[in-house]
């Protein structure tokens, strides 16, 4: 990262010096200074992006993990309906056939 803003910050003092629009030296570092505190205020974006898009990825795996523990809930009361379900009719054909 500072090797980025090392190049920018020389690129911008090469262009300001080889194009004549740099009127005197304080001018350049000026216009150099900025770059460098632009391209850290641009870093802290990105770090603070990261931060974000690693939250929103843990909020994720959260809510998988608790749609996971529903979908087991579910299957196992299927289950046990299915169960129920084939007592009671075990029962009735029982009942019936007396």
């Amino acid at each position: 990262m500072i090797k980025n803003v090392l190049k920018v910050s020389a690129m911008v003092l090469f262009l300001g010096l080889a194009s004549g629009c740099a009127t005197g030296l304080d001018e350049v570092k000026q216009t150099a200074d900025r770059a460098v505190a632009d391209a850290a205020a641009a870093a802290s974006a990105a770090e603070a992006a990261r931060a974000s898009a690693d939250r929103a990825a843990q909020a994720a795996a959260s809510a998988q993990s608790t749609a996971d523990q529903a979908l087991s809930a579910a299957t196992e009361g299927q289950a046990c309906c299915e169960a129920n379900r084939e007592s009671m009719e075990r029962m009735f054909q029982k009942s019936m056939s007396k």
